[in-house]
């Protein structure tokens, strides 16, 4: 007997198929038929609720970045946990360097999806930027930094940081330092911080 779902379970079904497949072949190497077969939905139905492969493409970045963004804002609630080791552990979510999530970046970062690029960076602007403006508030409660203006030191530093380091492996390893350094000296004074406090907590961002 065939199996009727509800549309939005067979929609995170899909994602979730392709999710897996461009992980193992790639997106390029992925078609829509493996998409077909991993899921052993009829075409039709694929098109219902994607155009294309790209759309696909589109839709499991999105589910991505909002599973990110609900798992760092968990973190960032957790108050027993020192600011500073919250604000790491926060941006760890988003330090994508093996798995699925790399294979998908790694489509981002083509120059034929200029406009996906943009949008993921507008949603990662929309998620992130908050919830480090209510740790750098909290900061300021506790005495560890100073800003009259929280929320524009965090626009101001995402800003910079998504535009410099967005390409961070292409640099070499002396460079890719000096800047991680540069990067860390100009946060703390932005933050009225002691020379060094941010070494622990931002460094390790900066590392493979």
């Amino acid at each position: 007997m065939r199996i009727v779902k509800a549309a939005e379970e067979r929609k995170q079904e899909i994602l979730d198929a392709a999710e897996r497949l461009f992980e193992v072949k790639g997106f390029e190497g992925t078609s829509i038929s493996n998409i077909l077969e991993e899921t052993g939905i009829a075409r039709g139905t694929l098109y219902y609720h994607f155009k294309s492969k790209e759309e696909l493409l589109d839709a499991v970045i999105e589910r991505m970045l909002e599973r990110m963004t609900a798992r760092a804002g968990e973190i960032v609630s957790r108050k027993e946990i020192p600011v500073l080791q919250r604000f790491n552990m926060m941006m760890m979510i988003f330090h994508v360097s093996s798995g699925p999530q790399e294979e998908i970046l790694l489509q981002v970062h083509k120059p034929q999806n200029a406009l996906m690029h943009q949008k993921m960076q507008k949603s990662l602007f929309l998620g992130i930027t908050p919830l480090i403006t209510a740790l750098i508030e909290e900061g300021i409660e506790k005495g560890i930094c100073q800003t009259d203006y929280p929320a524009e030191a965090v626009e101001m530093t995402f800003l910079y940081a998504s535009t410099v380091f967005d390409g961070l492996a292409e640099y070499g390893e002396e460079e890719r330092q000096r800047k991680a350094a540069a990067f860390i000296y100009h946060l703390e004074r932005l933050l009225q911080m002691e020379q060094g406090s941010l070494n622990a907590a931002v460094m390790p961002l900066f590392c493979h």
